[in-house]
């Protein structure tokens, strides 16, 4: 027996309600199993240092990234600066992040990312080559967020990279956090 039915039956033709649902293209993909988030913690800049996280789309991967949120938060020591690089060489020794998830839980098994989240601490010199597309700025104690909606795509070898630094008071010390939300695409041959 359908009591949906028994329900709106009762309703006047012209009383009942016309549902139309639209789904944000983030719960789509995480309920196709595409859609990942991860975050690089603790990272330690000032004293003339940098730091940057970034989401490294490997040249073998098989997807396009398509990057939806970030967030940059806990910087409390120090005013900071946040610039955006598109495909660049950054400096430093680069770290794998291993607090990436799907944000999918579940589906059995879980759905891997093809995509890394990769990151660096205490790093002298700007990333080379590649494009700084934009900047904001932050106040100590400040979240810096932005929602971008898989508008920036990037194909395997690309990268979205953030990098973090004080230059007001560049002999300050500052540690914060990187999160980021994606989803990633298959290429079709």
């Amino acid at each position: 027996m359908n009591y949906n039915n028994i329900f709106f039956s009762q309703i006047p033709q012209q009383a009942r309600p016309d549902y139309s649902v639209n789904i944000p293209i983030s719960l789509m993909k995480s309920i196709e199993g595409k859609y990942f988030v991860g975050t690089a913690p603790g990272l330690e800049f000032g004293n003339a240092t940098h730091a940057w996280a970034r989401l490294y789309n490997p040249p073998n991967s098989g997807v396009n990234l398509f990057v939806n949120a970030w967030t940059v938060s806990d910087i409390y020591s120090t005013p900071y600066s946040v610039q955006i690089w598109f495909n660049t060489t950054p400096p430093g020794f680069i770290q794998v992040s291993q607090s990436v998830t799907p944000s999918n839980l579940a589906i059995v098994p879980q759905p891997k990312s093809q995509v890394q989240l990769q990151y660096a601490i205490m790093v002298s010199g700007l990333p080379r080559g590649g494009i700084k597309a934009y900047g904001r700025y932050g106040l100590a104690g400040t979240t810096i967020n932005s929602e971008e909606e898989g508008k920036f795509i990037f194909a395997p070898g690309g990268s979205f990279l953030i990098l973090l630094s004080n230059p007001e008071r560049p002999t300050l010390y500052g540690s914060g956090d990187i999160s980021f939300g994606w989803w990633e695409e298959p290429i079709l041959q």
